[in-house]
């Protein structure tokens, strides 16, 4: 393709948005033992049928009480009248008595205030010198040290809405009303591929002349594993239209969406883009952004060119092709894959969360596009640069913390404000 026939390139949000408009909520769910639900996405909201806590109980160990006795008498020595492990039921308060009671169990009807051990002098003898009791440092006011009955969670109250993320503190909450499986939205079937006469597995040795290592491989399927996608790996491809095209093919029968590496640039030996053409579309191309430009979207026909392209819904599977370069792939897949995932699987809020943060060196020379700086946290709480900013230095991505998200343009001085986004965000 000659230079003057290339499109414009599209500015990054305006790639993201349409990258976005496609990502439809897969259809399909399963019901998961709440206890494997970690990382998968609620496909229906979980409304609670009872009251957490079920009832009003004890925050730590110490003497169920009637405020108002204590109150009365401050200095009076009180019998103890019951004793109230959790999980037991305490009989009714009698007036004048206080209970031993501790963490997490429910106050015996008449009490109204715990009063915590540290504040209680026990074995005193009690007035008529018949047994022991205790005498209190403290006057409690009415609820103190007490958990409320439907304090954290109303009966008939939503707890997690549909197209919940599901962390380990969510299927806590949803163990805490008693959900014993949840309704979740299938896994992203994707597959991937990458092209390159070049690349060779690891184990391979020696090296051959003109060969390196297919680190993109294992990039890539760490981070679909970690978003909880089913990889279908297809390995290497080569360099040629018509085997990409069969991969594409083969790849199309079963996937939502299909990712490759390399081959979508200009280049004579670059056959991604043409042959998703032939077995389908392109809908996005080129993106103004530093690393990654090469990125397409696009469709591929589950039936070949024709039926491609009088698709209905459900006959194509995505299509996200990145750049060969390690980094490049790397960016792009967190800054355009992650969102259209979390997206295909019900999650409305996808773009990742910046924060402004200080930045600790000089950028004199920016590009015209939108570049993504690998950026490492400095002792004193400014960013510096990694060494290398080399859209093949994989390094940038292990050792830097996140990317410095530079518009256009723009010079970036030391002292400068600058939105930065970490990987920890970015690979969560």
């Amino acid at each position: 393709m000659l230079l003057s026939a290339m499109p414009e390139l599209l500015p990054f949000d305006d790639a993201f948005a349409c990258l976005l408009s496609h990502a439809d909520t897969l259809p399909g769910t399963e019901t998961i033992d709440t206890m494997n639900a970690d990382g998968r996405v609620l496909a229906r909201a979980l409304v609670s049928s009872l009251d957490v806590p079920p009832w009003d109980n004890a925050q730590m160990d110490g003497y169920a009480v009637r405020a108002a006795d204590l109150a009365a008498n401050p200095d009076q020595v009180f019998p103890v009248s019951q004793r109230i492990p959790a999980g037991h039921q305490g009989q009714p308060l009698q007036p004048g008595t206080v209970a031993r009671i501790f963490t997490g169990a429910a106050l015996p009807p008449g009490a109204d205030a715990v009063v915590m051990q540290e504040e209680v002098e026990a074995g005193l003898p009690l007035p008529g010198g018949e047994g022991t009791g205790v005498r209190f440092r403290v006057q409690p006011a009415s609820g103190a040290w007490v958990r409320r009955r439907a304090e954290d969670i109303a009966a008939g109250s939503t707890v997690l809405a549909e197209g919940a993320l599901l962390t380990p503190a969510a299927v806590g909450l949803a163990a805490s009303i008693g959900a014993a499986t949840l309704e979740v939205r299938r896994r992203p079937r994707v597959a991937c591929f990458f092209t390159g006469d070049e690349l060779v597995m690891p184990g391979q040795q020696p090296l051959p002349a003109g060969g390196i290592y297919n680190s993109n491989r294992f990039v890539l399927n760490a981070l679909l594993r970690r978003l909880g996608c089913e990889v279908l790996d297809l390995g290497i491809v080569p360099d040629s239209r018509e085997a990409t095209r069969q991969a594409l093919r083969e790849a199309a029968k079963g996937a939502d969406l299909i990712i490759s590496a390399g081959g979508v640039s200009v280049g004579e030996e670059d056959h991604v883009r043409p042959a998703v053409e032939a077995e389908g579309q392109i809908d996005l191309w080129r993106v103004a952004i530093k690393p990654g430009r090469p990125l397409a979207y696009g469709r591929v026909g589950r039936h070949g060119p024709e039926g491609a392209r009088a698709a209905v819904p459900g006959s194509f599977a995505h299509f996200i092709g990145l750049p060969g370069n390690p980094v490049s792939a790397f960016v792009t897949f967190l800054l355009f894959v992650r969102p259209f995932l979390l997206r295909l699987q019900g999650i409305q809020a996808v773009e990742p969360q910046a924060v402004t943060l200080i930045s600790g060196f000089d950028w004199t020379n920016p590009d015209r596009r939108r570049e993504f700086l690998r950026a490492v946290h400095l002792p004193d709480g400014r960013l510096g640069l990694f060494r290398q900013q080399g859209s093949a230095v994989l390094t940038s991505a292990v050792v830097g913390h996140g990317l410095i998200d530079n518009p256009p343009g723009r010079v970036i001085r030391q002292g400068d404000a600058v939105r930065f986004l970490s990987f920890a965000e970015l690979l969560n």
